[in-house]
């Protein structure tokens, strides 16, 4: 069988398939590498369509990471794939799952352990960069946690992903994201590797 096996013959190519097939002429500068890495998460660059990226986010988003701010995420997939080496200030990766008290919250609240554990990590949100990947109750239940009064993160980046609730969750950050800079991926795409593509991108160096 013939393929090409170099890792980085295979990444350089993966990114010039990228910039042949992409049109990144509406997003603002800061924001191609953020957009690259994420049609490289999926394969697919047809989600550049449905990307939603607002203004500031991604200032907002480095300049969190850059000063040590936590990134917290609603799945342990997703933590596993921010990669420690890429975040600036060492910042700590949090992932509510495993807060020792989120299984009997979710079930004392009637809800999933993802969204029992976002609330978890309420105390931790301010100034946080949230990475949401999976659970659309994640998503709303910040969103709720918004609403109460707790202090805001720095950056969402909403990418749950599926059929229930998914799509709805992230219409429901972009049409009211509580003055929160946000990205999201508008429909039922998306998911934890999308998710970590995210935050690495913002961690890093520019393509």
């Amino acid at each position: 069988m013939h393929y090409l096996r170099d890792a980085d013959a295979i990444y350089r190519e993966s990114f010039a398939a990228i910039g042949r097939e992409v049109d990144l002429s509406r997003f603002v500068p800061e924001a191609r590498p953020l957009v690259t890495r994420l049609v490289h998460a999926c394969g697919m660059p047809e989600i550049v369509g449905d990307l939603v990226i607002a203004a500031g986010a991604v200032a907002a988003g480095r300049a969190a990471l850059a000063g040590g701010a936590p990134v917290i995420c609603d799945t342990l997939m997703l933590a596993q794939g921010i990669v420690r080496d890429r975040l600036p200030a060492q910042s700590a990766v949090l992932c509510g799952l495993e807060h020792p008290a989120a299984a009997g919250l979710a079930r004392q609240l009637g809800t999933t352990r993802s969204a029992a554990g976002i609330e978890c990590l309420a105390d931790r949100l301010a100034g946080a960069v949230v990475a949401i990947g999976n659970a659309p109750t994640a998503l709303f239940r910040l969103l709720e946690l918004l609403d109460e009064g707790w202090s805001p993160p720095a950056l969402i980046l909403g990418f749950p992903v599926g059929f229930v609730g998914a799509a709805e969750s992230k219409a429901a950050l972009a049409a009211d994201p509580r003055d929160v800079p946000f990205v999201t991926l508008n429909g039922r795409r998306g998911g934890s590797a999308m998710a970590a593509a995210a935050v690495n991108a913002l961690a890093g160096p520019s393509l």
